[in-house]
């Protein structure tokens, strides 16, 4: 009898402690990854994303000499192990909302058929789960939760098993080669050069740079690490000693295995208010505001920027996730799903914990301490982490024509509008106050 193993998100060959089970199991492997996402259909994903997959399997069989065979849909595996005579599935445990549902229904259906599916370690340093206060209750605070997080012991990245007993990969009815637009690199050999590169030149000014929209200062690991690219721990593993930068970058590992540990804990919160009470709050649904966000056409120059940098690369500077989600929580009025939709379906570095509870955090119904009282003024965290304007002018054109910091309020300068900047959409002290007193309006409730 042979076994399977069977990528889903990590698609690599190193340091995959799961992989190993299967590589280890002393039968023949056949190495399967299927095609259709969880959570959303492929075909509604964008170009980009859906070339962001492509790159990251194009990669993966590459490396295995084209012995990985990928399937349309994940329940295409009961068909290829019938087939095949397998007498077991090997996967990475999943821990999101609509993994662990794909995965129980996959088992079950294996189950069905003679088949067993046997689950390794996930893709986290600490699996979530793992953390828990002293009553042994889940934490629901960042800082309490990184303290206990970072206490628990490491291990050792792990090199690939033996490969020998590989087959050949079996017709596969998805074609990873073809390109939608733009071409994306990605894969596990270019997430390690991305963490060279962070560590030869970006660690030591982390701290200092990974707000700023336009210095680039971030490590650019997202895609890889949602991909699975490379394991976190390998990552964790090379951040030198004793620097600053290196402690915080840290500590944004730790903010993504905060928010796995969130969701898997309260895994309704994919969709659903972590807070319920701000269901209640009264929202607006305004389609033209909301398209014109989409579309980078607010008329706030850092708000435009970051959406068109999304619609044009597939990702977005950080920081100006969080200011373009409170634009339209806060200035919009919108519910925060409606954005988490549209990252899920563009970002190429989606996850779904750290999307739906980010945007929780910034909309106010999530983990923070004091959360629904913080709006991000767009002009004022433009003008702090793009002082220059220079990330500005990159993503919108028709601004370019203003020198320095007047990127940011074309509305102040004589021909900021010259080559048809919009303008706002609404204002953002009017809204700023109507926002928060909708929260009133909702204790008062």
């Amino acid at each position: 009898m042979s076994v399977v193993f069977w990528f889903r998100k990590d698609l690599r060959l190193q340091d995959h402690p799961a992989l190993n089970l299967a590589l280890d199991s002393g039968e023949d492997v056949y190495l399967v990854a299927t095609a259709d996402q969880v959570g959303s259909p492929f075909l509604s994903l964008s170009d980009l994303r859906q070339n962001s997959l492509r790159a990251s399997w194009r990669s993966l069989m590459d490396s295995l000499s084209s012995k990985l065979t990928i399937l349309q849909k994940p329940t295409d595996l009961i068909a290829f192990a019938e087939a095949q005579g397998i007498s077991k599935v090997f996967a990475s445990a999943a821990f999101d909302t609509n993994g662990r549902r794909e995965i129980s229904a996959i088992a079950k259906d294996l189950l069905g058929n003679g088949v067993e599916l046997v689950l390794g370690p996930g893709n986290y340093a600490v699996e979530p789960g793992a953390v828990r206060k002293a009553d042994g209750t889940p934490y629901r605070v960042y800082t309490p939760f990184f303290n206990e997080w970072h206490k628990q012991p490491s291990l050792e990245p792990i090199l690939c098993s033996d490969l020998s007993r590989v087959q050949e990969g079996v017709g596969s009815s998805f074609d990873a080669n073809l390109q939608l637009g733009s071409s994306i690199e990605a894969g596990e050999g270019f997430a390690v050069k991305t963490l060279e590169t962070f560590l030869d030149n970006r660690v030591m000014d982390y701290s200092n740079h990974r707000n700023r929209a336009d210095l680039g200062g971030t490590s650019h690991l997202s895609h890889a690490l949602s991909h699975g690219e490379i394991h976190p721990r390998t990552i964790l593993a090379r951040l030198p000693a004793g620097s600053g930068g290196a402690e915080v970058f840290r500590k944004e590992i730790a903010w993504r295995e905060f928010y796995a540990d969130v969701l898997w804990h309260n895994p309704e919160t994919l969709t659903d208010y972590l807070n319920e009470g701000f269901a209640a709050m009264r929202y607006d649904q305004d389609e033209i505001r909301i398209q014109a966000w989409r579309e980078g056409n607010t008329g706030y120059p850092m708000v435009d920027a970051g959406m068109r940098q999304l619609s044009s690369t597939g990702w977005m500077h950080n920081r100006v996730r969080m200011i373009v989600a409170s634009f339209l929580v806060k200035d919009l009025h919108v519910e925060w799903q409606v954005g988490a939709r549209w990252f899920e379906e563009n970002l190429t570095d989606f996850d779904p914990a750290s999307n739906s509870h980010g945007w929780q955090w910034t909309a106010g119904c999530g983990t923070d301490a004091s959360p629904y009282y913080r709006v991000f003024n767009p002009v004022l965290q433009g003008l702090k982490f793009d002082p220059n304007g220079d990330y500005v002018r990159k993503y919108v054109p028709e601004l370019r024509h203003l020198e320095g910091s007047k990127a940011h309020e074309p509305w102040e300068e004589e021909f900021g509008f010259k080559f048809g900047y919009p303008e706002r959409l609404v204002d953002h002290a009017t809204e700023r106050i109507e926002s928060l007193a909708r929260l009133d309006e909702l204790k008062a409730n």
